[in-house]
């Protein structure tokens, strides 16, 4: 009786506990909306100072380097987004002809590979952030480590992702489809 009271009551608080929807949506695509969001400042700002110099005579001065590095985020933190929903380009002709045990192996030994690759690209970011940061930009003056900082982003997520890919692979069971 125990036992059944304390599941029921763990099942209700789990059912209040539980996020809205729309934040989960929103935290389950943070990559794609601030990717979408670089680019969308990129875009304006470009358009827009196309639109000054053309009529107005005049340029924003400071447009370019913003619009860069919105540019730089964009493409970093959108590499992630694409990681995490498996959305890159792999060719995987030969792995999907082996029996489901062999490919099963040879899906961990990928993920355990793109784990080290990822984890050390992260640690080489923390690196050359840490030596880019007095190096100001040549119009505002601001930090580069700001835009170089994306980079961090980007492949701490996709360490992050390459853990919970290593682990979700290696629980589950070899099937005849792909993995």
């Amino acid at each position: 009786m125990l036992r059944a009271d304390l599941r029921s009551f763990l099942v209700s608080f789990k059912e209040k506990a539980s996020m809205p929807q729309s934040l989960k949506k929103f935290l389950f695509n943070f990559e794609l909306i601030l990717a979408s969001a670089c680019i969308i400042v990129t875009t304006g700002l470009v358009m827009l100072n196309v639109f000054f110099r053309y009529f107005l005579k005049t340029g924003i001065y400071w447009s370019e380097e913003v619009a860069t590095a919105c540019f730089v985020w964009s493409v970093f933190i959108g590499a992630a987004a694409g990681y995490k929903h498996k959305a890159h380009v792999g060719v995987d002709m030969l792995v999907n002809l082996c029996p489901p045990r062999i490919k099963k192996v040879i899906v961990i030994i990928v993920d355990a590979i793109l784990l080290l690759i990822n984890g050390y690209i992260t640690y080489i970011a923390v690196i050359y952030i840490s030596l880019s940061y007095r190096k100001p930009t040549p119009v505002l003056g601001m930090s580069t480590a700001y835009i170089s900082s994306s980079i961090l982003v980007s492949f701490a997520l996709m360490t992050c992702y390459s853990i919970y890919f290593l682990i979700q692979d290696t629980r589950t069971k070899p099937q005849g489809g792909s993995l």
